[in-house]
């Protein structure tokens, strides 16, 4: 078999491909800016996961967001999961896109039971605002720093996070009764409208021409 021929002398020579094994450019960004914040990362067809610490986890999403290279302008989805009896327990899971540069990255927090608590980011992207309180709701995460933290789709004095695993759900809620609600806008509107045997003048519709 003949040995390839080598280039001319002069011409442009090929990058070298990146390694099989290395990571994909947002997850190295991160692992070079915040070397002591990123714990694991993984990326499957295509979607990059980045899995950080909980503290100092606030300055990663501001980098985030406000660093050109990212620029991750949109939050789409903030939630939780509970891997009992797995340790840590639970894991914040943030899903941002960046709509100017076109990439999507998965972010995921770790946390341990019993330390359930991570700053809010409600303050970079206000959509997280109601996530945040929903995943409270849902699980008992508490968020640090949120301005209006209470529960979403259940009533304050229910008891318990029903989405973690170890919630009794043969445990009877206490009753309360029904409250009245105030609401932002009088939605009580009267419109008339004309019988069709009236015109706008209020006079019968005049017969159409026989020929």
């Amino acid at each position: 078999m003949s040995e390839p021929t080598p280039p001319p002398e002069g011409a442009e020579q090929p990058e070298a491909a990146a390694p099989a094994d290395s990571p994909p450019a947002l997850t190295a960004l991160l692992r070079t800016t915040f070397a002591n914040s990123v714990v694991d990362h993984h990326c499957q067809h295509g979607d990059e996961t980045v899995i950080i610490r909980r503290e100092g986890m606030l300055e990663v999403f501001r980098f985030l967001k406000q660093d050109p290279r990212c620029a991750f302008d949109m939050m789409i989805d903030l939630t939780a999961a509970d891997y009992l009896p797995r340790a840590p327990r639970f894991e914040l899971v943030v899903h941002l896109k960046s709509i100017t540069l076109h990439h999507r990255l998965r972010i995921k927090v770790p946390l341990e039971e019993g330390a359930e608590e991570v700053d809010t980011i409600s303050g970079l992207w206000v959509a997280a605002n109601w996530y945040e309180r929903e995943c409270y709701d849902m699980y008992g995460i508490h968020f640090a720093g949120h301005p209006d933290l209470r529960r979403l789709l259940l009533y304050e004095e229910f008891q318990g996070h029903p989405l973690r695993k170890d919630y009794d759900y043969h445990v009877q809620q206490p009753l309360v009764p029904l409250r009245a609600v105030q609401e932002r806008h009088d939605y009580e509107m009267v419109v008339e409208y004309p019988t069709p045997a009236e015109d706008g003048d209020g006079d019968p519709p005049e017969e159409p021409a026989q020929d």
